[in-house]
């Protein structure tokens, strides 16, 4: 989609695009503060661990309970392996961050950019997941220096998302390269087990059409799917007058309109998208919500928690 660029010489190269964080770092800090405002209870405290069905190996990670290394596999792969078990009750989160370059717009009506805001309200919702004793993975939909990271909990689960987070730049056009779009749901697929909440953070925007239903797909075998959508005020609004020129920040296409003429059209077209994801998900048992980057982060991340909460129910 289109879209109105603030400083077009800032956005002619196809980047990749530093996070703007604008006055929503730092991250740590925020998302701590956060997170405390938000109730951490809202199931009973749940963990990967000693449990009553064996769930395979994953790779060591460093603050892992060193209780569950497997010495045999030591010896016969050459590499630190950690027995996983599943429980009934497993309830692990995963966090699906689009990363897209499209991520990386920020009008003068915002306190930062999107994927700014993406990753304060994912670093929260890890800390609340931590909190609460529950494991916490992160994959991302494109971007530059982005690192997916395995599900794990732990005192420093909190901190490899948000050095994960902060480390990522936006970048990528995920509809001329749906890889971007299959490997990140490929990789939660697989990591995944019943009962967990994936979290889809993103603008919805210049994705490839089906990733509605590739999305759709994880929700099978008890999990729970629940996609925020950011935009910025200038997106969601297009309160501009008379003749405008928007350009995407991915694939480039540009474009003069009247913005007077073609704003109700817009909104419909937005409202419609939204729409078909908050229908296709409800069928799933998932959750559709919305945000704007000047919404309070703290009001998104409750949110969730509580589209989570009420999905399992």
């Amino acid at each position: 989609m289109t879209r109105p660029v603030a400083k077009p010489s800032e956005r002619a190269s196809s980047g990749p695009f530093p996070i703007d964080w604008g006055e929503l770092g730092p991250l740590r800090l925020r998302a701590k503060a956060l997170a405390d405002g938000v109730y951490a209870g809202t199931h009973p405290s749940v963990r990967r661990g000693a449990g009553i069905e064996f769930g395979g190996y994953r790779s060591y990670t460093p603050g892992d309970d060193l209780r569950q290394l497997d010495r045999r596999a030591l010896l016969r792969h050459d590499r630190l392996l950690l027995r996983q078990f599943e429980t009934e009750t497993d309830r692990a989160l995963w966090l699906l961050v689009d990363g897209s370059a499209s991520m990386s717009f920020r009008s003068a009506k915002s306190p930062g950019d999107k994927l700014a805001y993406a990753a304060l309200v994912a670093a929260a919702l890890a800390r609340v997941a931590t909190a609460s004793g529950d494991p916490v993975g992160l994959a991302w939909i494109g971007g530059d220096g982005v690192r997916p990271l395995p599900a794990s909990s732990g005192r420093e689960a909190f901190d490899r998302v948000t050095s994960a987070l902060e480390a990522a730049k936006a970048f990528g056009d995920v509809r001329a390269e749906t890889r971007m779009l299959d490997d990140a749901l490929a990789l939660i697929a697989r990591r995944a087990r019943r009962g967990a909440v994936i979290v889809l953070l993103s603008d919805l925007l210049d994705l490839p059409e089906r990733t509605l239903s590739s999305f759709a797909t994880l929700g099978s075998e008890g999990r729970v799917l629940v996609a925020l959508r950011i935009l910025d005020p200038a997106e969601a609004e297009l309160d501009f007058s008379g003749t405008v020129r928007l350009r995407a920040i991915e694939g480039g296409a540009v474009i003069e309109a009247d913005a007077d003429a073609v704003r109700n059209v817009y909104k419909e077209r937005l409202a419609a998208t939204f729409e078909g994801w908050s229908e296709t998900l409800a069928a799933r048992g998932g959750r559709a919500l919305s945000t704007l980057t000047r919404d309070p982060a703290g009001a998104a991340v409750r949110a969730v928690v509580l589209a989570a909460a009420e999905a399992r129910r």
